[in-house]
């Protein structure tokens, strides 16, 4: 399983950015990849990397089609061959003592 972390950034369009996360997040659902939204990114789980990306790109592009001028998106992905990982079984990891 590929976990990534996702961060869409609108520029110039004021200080609130909460509509546009919205905008990305409704168009990353539905595309193959679960979507775990945090307070400052989203956290995207998926099977295949190509399903990712171009789930990354739509909404990319959709928050510059919702009317900002910029946008900067950084992803950074976690693709474990050795075995099974998912968002939950990492954070089972985490949590026990």
């Amino acid at each position: 399983m590929i976990i990534a972390e996702l961060s869409i950034v609108p520029i110039g369009k004021g200080v609130s950015v909460s509509q546009y996360v919205k905008v990305a997040i409704r168009t990353l659902e539905g595309r193959g990849v679960r979507v775990i939204p945090g307070p400052v990114s989203t956290v995207l789980e998926c099977k295949d990397i190509d399903l990712l990306l171009k789930a990354v790109k739509a909404a990319h592009r959709a928050v510059l089609e919702s009317g900002v001028e910029r946008v900067i998106t950084t992803l950074k992905i976690d693709d474990r061959t050795d075995k099974d990982a998912s968002v939950d079984s990492k954070l089972r990891a985490i949590s026990s003592p």
